[in-house]
């Protein structure tokens, strides 16, 4: 009978139908690959390749291995290729090596007599870092006022970067710059070399070098990402001249007061703040301008305070483009005056509401807050010439500046 000829049942197949079918469909496969032969299965034929033994290694060396040759190549290979940042990393060191003995780590405890009030748990604390300067052949410390504030020389500790302590004999502090200096006694110091912040352009290399988070003589670098940085609400009761340096070099917790130094190993500026939403750095950090460290420390340190100038007048800080164009003005510039004070150095020199001050002594003004800062840094009493915007003419007069103090 041929398999599946009456096998099938009538509504389906026999159990017996199933068997059958099954083993033909497995016969047919077995003998289509070649397991069946006319005895059964086929017998597993001889090998015609027999496997020899091999004296010669063929396994693949391990990524790890390099032969003395490669690494002699791979060593002149990065020489060659490494040549110029190795070159930079010189300039780093050297800089590093230059400064470091000039760049201090303070600590202080500010408040006279709170220890005995409220005792030593609720004493202010303060780390920063600055940096020696000399001054008529004495040595000082450029820092922070915030770092000082409200200390005594005795609640003031400076360490060097081989561990020696020194203790100021005097401090000196400016609220509106957050400038401070302390004098020392000691003769043997070595003083950094202040440069000219004036010359400083963005994108210019700069390095940073201080006291983070109590890490001494921790070194970052970084460019001048912008210049003349004003209006920072720092949260600093008093801080009323600003005209910072932009860093993106790391600057954290108790960088303040320590220098920004330039290439050729020249203070340009002092590190005072970040701006920042989780406390640490974020690549924007604000340093002081050196040339206006120097003008506010030589003064507290032959006058004991600083002689800003004043003009007298109020500026619209909402002068925009479109109240540039209703006073004719080719391009938004200057500050607009909106009140002069009677009697003052601006009311004398003639200076009138809705005057636009392009220039004052040699120097134009960007806005409001550039005014403020160059009015505040000019010489008092000496004339200087200034030009205005009026009726949609450029008409010039001079004034003379007198001291802001007390006002």
């Amino acid at each position: 009978m041929a398999i599946g000829d009456g096998a099938r049942r009538k509504g389906g197949w026999s159990a017996v139908g199933r068997w059958a079918a099954i083993r033909a469909g497995a016969l047919a496969v077995w003998a289509a690959t070649g397991l069946w032969c006319s005895s059964g299965f086929a017998p597993a034929q001889e090998a015609s390749v027999v496997p020899r033994l091999v004296a010669e290694e063929v396994w693949p060396r391990h990524p790890s291995f390099l032969s003395p040759e490669r690494r002699r190549e791979l060593r002149e290979q990065l020489s060659q290729q490494t040549a110029g940042l190795v070159n930079q990393a010189a300039i780093l060191k050297a800089v590093f090596e230059l400064l470091a003995p000039s760049v201090v780590h303070i600590e202080s405890t500010s408040g006279p007599g709170r220890a005995m009030l409220l005792g030593p748990a609720n004493e202010v604390e303060e780390t920063g870092s600055g940096v020696i300067f000399d001054l008529k052949g004495r040595f000082y410390v450029l820092t922070n006022r915030h770092v000082v504030a409200n200390a005594t020389p005795e609640q003031v500790k400076i360490k060097l970067i081989h561990g020696r302590v020194l203790r100021p004999t005097h401090i000196w502090s400016d609220i509106e710059s957050d400038v401070a200096v302390l004098a020392l006694k000691e003769t043997d110091l070595l003083a950094a070399e202040l440069g000219n912040s004036d010359t400083v352009d963005v994108g210019d290399f700069v390095v940073a070098l201080g006291s983070p988070f109590g890490l001494s003589y921790s070194v970052t670098l970084g460019i001048i990402s912008a210049k003349g940085r004003r209006g920072l609400d720092l949260g600093r009761a008093g801080l009323r001249i600003q005209d910072f340096l932009q860093t993106d070099a790391a600057i954290n917790p108790g960088n303040s007061g320590g220098p920004l130094i330039n290439l050729q190993g020249q203070v340009i500026g002092l590190n005072t703040a970040i701006a920042s939403k989780s406390g640490g750095n974020e690549g924007v950090g604000f340093a002081i301008p050196i040339n206006l460290c120097r003008f506010v420390t030589e003064q507290l340190i032959e006058q004991g305070r600083v002689r800003w100038g004043y003009l007298g007048v109020t500026l619209d800080s909402q002068f925009d483009a479109a109240k540039a164009e209703q006073r004719k003005l080719p391009r938004l510039t200057g500050a607009l005056v909106s009140a002069v004070m009677a009697g003052s150095p601006a009311a004398l020199a003639g200076i009138q509401p809705d005057d636009v001050i392009l220039r004052i002594g040699g120097q134009w003004i960007e806005d409001d807050s550039h005014l403020v800062n160059v009015v505040s840094q000019s010489p008092i009493v000496q004339p200087l010439s200034v030009l205005l915007w009026r009726n949609g003419r450029q008409m010039e007069t001079s004034v003379r500046l007198v001291e802001r103090s007390g006002r």
